[in-house]
């Protein structure tokens, strides 16, 4: 997996880091076991500074994502049916959030409910196969999923 940053995108380089990270965990391309690039290797290699990383992977190992050790580096997390379950739940209630959030901003800018749930169906349904979403979490043509809630 190839991962990037770009420096002039408006979202902070660690959420760049973050996003396509899991986005190589949704499409197959990292695996439970899989060695990601140390926080100083990645950091060098795209000339960005080392915290940035470490905030990164410290956001993905929170969420259960990734497992960092101290002298062996960061991995893709095993899957662990037991402490899944519980970052899973944490992790879907989160997302509950964001959408309430996301549903709360699309109201106020005069948007009804048949529009919103017409627009959350064509994004997940893109997502679900897998069409026009890149490995940042983005649409192809650089729109962000959630800015076409708005």
């Amino acid at each position: 997996m190839i991962i990037t940053v770009d420096k002039a995108d408006a979202l902070p380089l660690y959420e760049q880091l973050r996003r396509q990270i899991i986005a190589g965990l949704a499409h197959g391309e990292l695996e439970p076991g899989d060695m990601l690039p140390s926080v100083r290797r990645l950091a060098k290699d795209l000339g960005i500074n080392l915290h940035t990383v470490n905030k990164a992977y410290a956001m993905l190992r929170d969420e259960g994502h990734i497992v960092m050790r101290r002298g062996s580096g960061a991995m893709v997390a095993p899957r662990d049916v037991g402490s899944l379950s519980q970052q899973h739940d944490r992790e879907m209630r989160r997302m509950c959030d964001d959408i309430y959030r996301i549903a709360v901003e699309y109201k106020a800018h005069g948007g009804s409910l048949d529009e919103f749930m017409a627009d959350v169906e064509h994004n997940a349904s893109a997502v679900f196969r897998d069409e026009t979403i890149d490995r940042s979490g983005s649409h192809a043509d650089g729109q962000e999923a959630e800015e076409d809630l708005r």
